[in-house]
């Protein structure tokens, strides 16, 4: 389960520490794992050391010659985002206990800097003109032997106090299925195409040279049971809070994926969840949560 797995820019930075102190999150957890946002310049190490394992190592993406170097993922971003953490502290409270991880960039930041990394391949205008507070999420990942619900819920409950306290409207990023045979992945993309479009004033669409029609068949074709079952857990995560899809795939031979725009109203998301973390203290236990 990865998102935006690939270097956008042309230049890569080494590891820095995040560029502000992150806000604390509030006691969240499930047995040994526990939940926080990286606080300094070894926390950001270990989310690099961990999407470069799920990335490269079990994925199979090619890394440059300076992430091969280091063992690393990463990019010019990094240092301008909070990366959200999930800690198994059976394995230890720092480096060695990160086993899941997510890239968050607000829009303020990115007005600042580069701009977003989602720009790389879609039209984001219409996102950036939204009336509110915006959240780029990226770089998702998850240690082979914690992909489980537990581990998913504290993610997402990290996002929705993050959403909460900077008051972000609209998050979006790029999602990846796997491979680059999109014939393979007809039935899937036509079912986001037909099912989950974004409203025109919320559609970012894939860069023109980049772009790859989704619309393979007519919506009466489409098997809904077969569709989710080829859709990667966490965009099946993001449908079920009420996702939107952008106009158009994008095809990453390097990294052997297909990429779709996601875009999330996070009132789905603080309405559904927020309220539950606030009130059971502090298991995560809920079957409507997205795993």
């Amino acid at each position: 389960m990865t998102l935006q797995p690939k270097a956008a820019v042309s230049r890569l930075l080494p590891p820095a520490a995040p560029a502000e102190t992150p806000p604390r999150l509030g006691d969240l957890g499930s047995g040994t794992l526990e939940l926080r946002l990286a606080a300094d310049a070894a926390d950001l190490t270990a989310a690099q050391a961990l999407r470069y394992r799920v990335f490269y190592e079990e994925m199979a993406a090619k890394p440059t010659p300076e992430m091969l170097a280091r063992g690393h993922d990463f990019d010019d971003f990094d240092a301008l985002c909070d990366h959200l953490l999930v800690i198994d502290t059976a394995r230890g409270r720092g480096a060695d206990g990160v086993i899941a991880t997510y890239r968050l960039l607000r829009g303020e930041i990115a007005d600042r800097h580069h701009g977003f990394y989602t720009a790389g391949e879609y039209e984001i205008a219409c996102l950036r003109a939204y009336p509110g507070r915006i959240l780029e999420l990226g770089r998702s990942c998850v240690d082979a032997e914690y992909r489980s619900r537990p581990t998913m819920q504290l993610l997402w409950a990290g996002i929705a106090r993050y959403v909460l306290h900077y008051g972000i409207r609209l998050m979006f990023g790029c999602a990846s299925l796997h491979g680059t045979d999109v014939a393979r992945l007809a039935m899937p993309m036509s079912y986001l195409y037909h099912f989950h479009l974004a409203p025109p004033a919320l559609r970012p669409r894939a860069l023109p040279d980049l772009r790859v029609d989704m619309n393979f068949m007519p919506a009466e074709r489409i098997s809904e049971k077969e569709a989710l079952a080829a859709l990667p857990p966490l965009v099946k995560g993001y449908l079920r809070v009420g996702a939107f899809i952008g106009d158009g795939a994008v095809v990453d031979h390097q990294f052997n994926t297909t990429d779709v725009c996601i875009i999330v109203n996070t009132d789905l998301i603080t309405d559904r969840y927020y309220r539950h973390y606030a009130r059971n203290q502090p298991g995560i236990v809920d079957e409507d949560l997205p795993a």
